[in-house]
């Protein structure tokens, strides 16, 4: 009997983990499902290009896992119930067929949405570029604006400094703010702080730095001091919220949704399920935890498939420490900055600047975008076969060299 394995969400890291796993184990021994809601592979790092009106070359999912011996399923997770190892889906090609998947072993990398903080009007007036729909949506508003028209970006974290270099420096005839609840680029060293200025001046971006917005209208952001500040669009990049699910499971879960697994990315709370990506809960280095981002979820698969690998093979579990190295900001096509950190994300003083950035962030998004392209490449493992483990060990099954 084939150990069933189904992973739930293809974006970074479930797409990587399903093309990990499908190269650790032989085919004819685990059955390996990608559930994902779209056809194509999404890009998430680069939705504030979308946004900005750059067109995206289509990576279809069915290409990218054909001959990996990965099933892909076109459906909408609706609920999971780990006590009886079933995940409810709805088909998105043949009319909403309603079915229940059974699994051995579940990954769940739904990933997150955006986050509008409960701030009033948000929810209404605001646009997001978490996601493809929420970018084109964007892209279209956008498209419709005379020159002179104010953009108001609400955030002044890694993508809303993104998306207000993107869009000032593709439509310069645009008014374009950032408002940020803190400094400008205030985690960054002084040498990054330095550069996002000197960009954000010469591209003509307003900043509204220690600027708390409390509520979004049709034509403008209130601000906690009493004052507005005009914005024909409105654009909310203050955080990311976990998808509701894994919340109404009886799965160990954060306060915010997340769940909380250990170091090789397995449940706390459940062995047979694995979270990986902005859904899980995970320590990294300095033991804080990892931060919800492509640069956290590509490790977190490797990880997560390599543990269950070990644990149905009898291997060697991964014991690789999670850390950083840099945090890549892209600062239009032209500029760019690549702060280098410590193991635990703390910013040094070294840091990348201008051009050379811009390049640098360029072959980083390719090189995620490649990886997730070709999940087969890249390790030289051979695929180990899978054997009934003795009654009552858990599992199903239990993989042998």
């Amino acid at each position: 009997m084939q150990h069933r394995i189904v992973v739930l969400g293809a974006g970074y890291a479930g797409a990587i983990a399903a093309g990990r796993l499908a190269r650790r184990l032989h085919r004819e021994d685990v059955a390996i499902t990608l559930v994902n809601a779209g056809p194509d592979f999404v890009e998430r790092v680069r939705m504030h290009q979308l946004a900005a009106g750059q067109d995206l070359a289509p990576r279809p999912l069915g290409e990218m896992f054909a001959g990996t011996g990965v099933e892909l399923k076109l459906a909408k997770v609706t609920g999971v119930d780990v006590d009886r190892r079933t995940v409810s889906v709805v088909g998105v090609e043949d009319a909403g067929e309603r079915e229940e998947l059974s699994y051995d072993t579940l990954v769940y990398a739904l990933g997150s949405g955006w986050n509008d903080q409960g701030v009033p009007g948000t929810a209404e007036y605001a646009h997001e570029i978490t996601g493809r729909p929420g970018a084109l949506r964007l892209r279209a508003r956008l498209a419709l604006l005379e020159a002179g028209a104010p953009v108001v970006v609400v955030g002044g974290g890694l993508t809303g400094l993104e998306f207000a270099a993107e869009i000032a420096e593709s439509r310069p005839d645009l008014d374009v703010a950032l408002a940020a609840r803190g400094g400008l680029g205030d985690w960054l060293s002084p040498k990054g702080r330095r550069h996002v200025r000197k960009v954000f001046d010469k591209l003509g971006i307003t900043v509204h730095e220690h600027t708390a917005v409390t509520g979004v209208e049709a034509d403008r952001v209130a601000t906690a001091d009493g004052s507005s500040i005009p914005a024909a669009v409105t654009v909310w990049t203050t955080g990311f919220a976990v998808h509701p699910i894994a919340q109404a499971t009886t799965l160990e879960v954060t306060d915010t949704g997340r769940i909380v697994v250990d170091a090789t990315m397995r449940s706390v709370s459940h062995p047979d399920v694995y979270a990986i990506g902005d859904a899980a809960m995970a320590m990294g280095a300095g033991d804080k935890p990892l931060r919800m981002s492509c640069a956290s979820g590509t490790p977190m698969a490797w990880q997560a498939a390599d543990a269950i690998a070990a644990r149905l093979t009898g291997g060697k579990l991964p014991h690789v420490s999670l850390r950083y190295f840099n945090q890549c900001v892209s600062l239009g096509r032209r500029e760019g900055l690549i702060q280098y950190v410590t193991a635990d994300d703390r910013p040094v003083r070294a840091a990348l600047t201008g051009r050379p950035a811009a390049v640098y962030k360029e072959l980083v998004c390719r090189g995620a975008a490649w990886s997730v392209a070709n999940p087969m490449l890249g390790m030289p493992t051979r695929p180990r076969r899978v054997v009934r483990e003795p009654a009552g060990s858990g599992s199903a099954v239990r993989a042998a060299a």
